[in-house]
């Protein structure tokens, strides 16, 4: 108990040192609050951007890419002659790949059965083209430079086929949708979910119907594309793309969740070996993809932020180990008396380090209190932060004209996007008890030196000490 009562004493009389030490620690433990809480607001940003992407971080898509060996086949080219005979009219609908190829939806399970795999989907995306109009005289003489007749109208439109038994995995989710609802199990009823801004630019309601090669279907639910993700216009049943196509019973992405994050690199890795010719993006991929102001403040959190924690408990320890150790020096002949009274060299040691761990612990509360106050202000102003996903180079605008089929048309790809998203810094209670931890530290490093200049002294040489 005295000695209790003896420590308070000895803080409350050398006031101004106390105070001091630990404004030096709470300085220090403060920068790292904050800063610790700046990058926990900026990994959070990042992953409110990338999570629709990438699920839980445990999400991939498995496609594979064309690989000509000879020149391109008619694909989606129309000849006039195909259309009819001059002046009559015409309609039709034509789907097309794009440039991943597809396979057989057996290939689906073969993956699902992976180590490591908690869920494998089959999708299909495809172009589909809309054509119709009056089938017009052909002349016999070319006409170059010329467009399309006038009198053919032409649309074209991304269209992705979806697993509705997994509606958390696949290129449009439950969790994507803005307005009305996800498919029913049924693959009879003819339902579609239309992407937001598709939908806006056609004009379509939700409850209204669009008509896909003859079939008209009924508009459900409306989407928003992710940032960096690929985009269509139209999602329908993956059992109706398929018919409507003619191609059942094929897909070209498998859409694949891994049990755990720790595992995606070993599935990539399996899938790639087991399914020759494949491309695996992952979630590291995707983020690779993303850029702007969110990214380059990431970046310079991870290179400077570090280094100025560092440095600022560096200063902070410095600054208490001398003050400390210039403390012990102004008490020789107090700490000179107290040996000489019988106090042993243990007891002179747990008094300079009791005082200094007291003092560490108000340093603490002082980081921790500055710390939170920074982290205020930066969610108090959150500032907000731009991240950018760049337009493939193959990437089709979607919905919209299609140029008249004399060639191929492409599949849409990952379409340019750009987001914005609100900066805030959290502070977690792990944060706060590391605070208080590290300013214990730094009240037991400093302590150890003070003890260190405390336990070489000798009482005849500190009573003759004047102070």
């Amino acid at each position: 108990m005295f000695y209790l009562r003896y420590l308070l004493s000895e803080l409350r009389r050398r006031r101004g040192r106390t105070v001091l030490t630990a404004l030096g620690l709470g300085v220090g433990v403060g920068l790292v609050v904050t800063a610790s809480a700046l990058s926990s607001g900026l990994n959070d940003a990042q992953a409110k951007v990338l999570k629709p992407l990438t699920g839980v971080g445990t999400d991939m898509s498995v496609t594979r890419s064309l690989r000509p060996t000879g020149p391109p086949g008619p694909g989606g080219r129309v000849t006039l002659p195909s259309l009819g005979t001059p002046g009559s009219q015409f309609s039709r609908d034509t789907f097309v790949a794009g440039p991943q190829q597809t396979f057989k939806a057996s290939r689906v399970q073969q993956v699902a059965t992976l180590k490591g795999v908690s869920a494998a989907a089959g999708g299909l995306t495809l172009r589909s083209i809309h054509i119709e109009g009056t089938v017009p005289q052909q002349s016999t003489q070319p006409q170059f430079g010329a467009g399309p007749s006038r009198s053919i109208d032409t649309n074209s439109l991304t269209i992705s086929g979806v697993d509705q038994r997994y509606p958390q995995l696949g290129p449009v989710t439950s969790g994507q949708l803005s307005r009305g609802r996800y498919f029913s199990a049924s693959n009879t009823k003819r339902e579609a979910i239309l992407n937001y801004s598709y939908a806006s630019r056609q004009g379509i309601k939700l409850g209204g119907t669009i008509t896909l090669s003859g079939k008209t279907y009924t508009v459900i639910g409306f989407a928003k594309t992710p940032l960096g993700g690929e985009a269509s216009d139209v999602y329908i049943k993956l059992a109706q793309l398929q018919a409507l196509s003619g191609r059942k019973g094929l897909v070209n992405t498998i859409y694949v969740r891994a049990t755990s994050a720790s595992q995606v690199s070993q599935v990539a890795a399996a899938i790639k070996s087991g399914f020759k010719g494949s491309s695996v993006t992952t979630a590291g991929d995707l983020a690779k993809q993303i850029s702007g102001s969110l990214v380059d403040a990431k970046n310079l959190t991870d290179k400077l932020g570090t280094a100025l924690e560092i440095v600022g408990l560096v200063a902070a320890f410095l600054i208490a180990s001398l003050l400390t150790l210039s403390s012990v020096t102004k008490r020789v002949r107090e700490l000179g008396t107290l040996k000489a009274l019988g106090w042993r060299q243990a007891l002179v040691v747990r008094q300079v380090t009791g005082e200094s761990l007291a003092q560490g612990l108000l340093g603490g509360l002082v980081g921790v209190a500055l710390g939170v106050g920074g982290a205020f202000l930066i969610t108090a102003f959150s500032p907000t932060l731009t991240a950018t996903a760049a337009q493939a180079a193959n990437a089709l605008p979607p919905g919209g004209p299609a140029r008249f089929a004399f060639g191929g048309f492409g599949q849409g790809a990952t379409q340019a996007a750009s987001t914005t998203v609100s900066l805030g810094a959290p502070v977690s209670i792990g944060l706060i008890v590391l605070a208080v931890a590290l300013a214990l530290a730094g009240g037991l490093l400093s302590g150890a030196v003070g003890t260190l200049r405390a336990a070489r002294l000798r009482p005849a040489e500190a009573l003759r000490s004047v102070e």
